[in-house]
């Protein structure tokens, strides 16, 4: 997908493949309170890989038209392609496949602290749910679509800004074949090294005050009381 000049067929290749990964996790690592229908499943995927291909192939047909721009500025534009295309329809892709999720709330629970717990467990008891909240479903959807830009932006955009810089040196003109390895060398470095910073930006367990959450979930532990739900990856 980070291929510069990647064709039409590729393109497309690369988009679909993306979304199906996209999809068999957003499925596996959703709030389970919440099932997803098997119809919905199937309606995100194709939604999400129509969005991700359209705007793809919309701007690779775009950035070349633009006469105002400067030919080193096409270039760059053109290799931030996939990123724009993978993040915008890797966001919808999570409102689409979780949506239920915000029409019917997920499960909260009390935060509880390790001795709490400890006790619970001794006694062969589970920590209950306070009840569904939809405003907590709003902010787990949320958050793991903007997660979905944010572990995208340092594989898509590092790396072909990088190249494009690259590919101006004398060494790399000299040695084409040297353009794939320089990619890929590029691409492992950025995702050992700033991927996991991007996963990390949002906790899987999101902890947040009573009082941000529905009446029924306030009365249950009090206004400053502090509740805890999955968000999901």
């Amino acid at each position: 997908m980070l291929t510069p000049n990647l064709s039409t067929p590729g393109t497309l290749l690369w988009q679909i493949t993306n979304q199906s990964l996209n999809v068999a996790i957003n499925s596996s690592n959703a709030n389970k309170s919440t099932p997803l229908s098997t119809k919905t499943l199937i309606t995100s995927y194709f939604l999400a890989v129509s969005a991700s291909c359209s705007v793809a192939l919309g701007l690779n047909s775009l950035v070349p038209r633009l006469k105002r721009l400067s030919p080193g500025t096409k270039t760059v534009l053109s290799r931030l392609v996939p990123f724009a295309a993978v993040a915008s329809a890797g966001a919808l892709n999570v409102f689409l496949m979780r949506g239920e999720e915000i029409r019917k709330g997920i499960d909260v629970f009390p935060s509880l602290n390790e001795t709490q717990k400890a006790a619970l467990a001794k006694d062969g008891k589970t920590v209950e749910s306070l009840g569904k909240s939809k405003k907590a479903a709003t902010i787990a959807v949320a958050e793991t679509a903007l997660s979905r830009v944010l572990n995208a932006t340092p594989i898509m955009v590092l790396p072909p800004l990088i190249l494009v810089r690259l590919q101006k040196t004398e060494w790399l003109r000299r040695r084409p074949r040297m353009l794939l390895p320089v990619n890929l060398g590029l691409i492992l470095t950025t995702s050992v090294f700033a991927l996991p910073l991007a996963l990390a930006a949002f906790p899987t367990r999101q902890i947040v005050r009573a009082g941000a959450l529905e009446r029924e979930i306030v009365e249950a532990v009090g206004e400053a009381g502090v509740v805890e739900f999955n968000r999901g990856i």
